[in-house]
């Protein structure tokens, strides 16, 4: 593991989404994945830390985990990327934050539309690919996962897809729980056992932990 290369998670905005952000003290660069819909909380963080963000990157196009982008996008210059099968639902926002009784959010362009397999990192030659994006539809048509081996213990970014003894709901657009299951146990499930799992909500947990536990999908 790089040293200067840290990782911090934390729950942010209306439904206390995880964000966590990957950073170098060094080049003092960060990607973010998830920002949530709180903006003025994460462009905080960001200060606190002294690092600029090179990209935003999103597990999906729900309020909760991309409503503050455009904002941030807007403050930072930094693009947004997302897997473009939620191209729509991101263009919902407005909607979806009015089902929710928030008021109406922006959108603004998605800068980059993420693929399977794509890799992202920073400026630095050892670190320029890192974290490799994993498309998990089911939660919605474009969700995505992000998986590193750089750090002392292989780590995934789920979002809303895996959770700690729990699955994302599919009853919302885009959903289906069929493509949900084997997105887990096609995608997820044959990653090291011993890799931890940032869920979208709540604790985090691990691939071996899900597997041989969790009541929807199991190895």
């Amino acid at each position: 593991m790089r040293p200067d290369l840290k990782v911090e998670s934390f729950a942010i905005g209306s439904y206390a989404c995880n964000c966590s952000i990957i950073y170098s003290t060094t080049t003092h660069e960060a990607l973010v994945i998830d920002p949530g819909n709180d903006p003025k909380t994460i462009m905080k963080r960001l200060a606190t830390l002294q690092v600029s963000v090179k990209l935003f990157l999103h597990t999906h196009a729900h309020f909760d985990h991309i409503g503050g982008s455009k904002e941030l996008r807007d403050l930072t210059g930094a693009p947004i990327y997302l897997h473009k099968s939620d191209e729509l639902l991101y263009k919902s926002l407005p909607m979806q934050s009015m089902m929710f009784g928030l008021p109406p959010l922006q959108t603004g362009p998605i800068d980059h539309f993420i693929q399977d397999g794509e890799e992202y990192g920073l400026s630095d030659p050892d670190l320029q690919l890192f974290l490799k994006a994993i498309h998990t539809p089911g939660h919605t048509s474009g969700s995505c996962s992000f998986y590193t081996e750089i750090f002392d213990h292989p780590l995934l970014f789920a979002g809303d897809t895996l959770f700690q003894g729990s699955v994302g709901r599919t009853d919302l657009p885009g959903g289906d729980f069929e493509t949900l299951k084997k997105s887990i146990k096609s995608r997820l499930y044959v990653l090291p056992k011993e890799t931890m799992v940032i869920t979208g909500h709540g604790p985090s947990t691990t691939i071996a932990d899900e597997g041989r536990d969790n009541p929807f999908v199991s190895f």
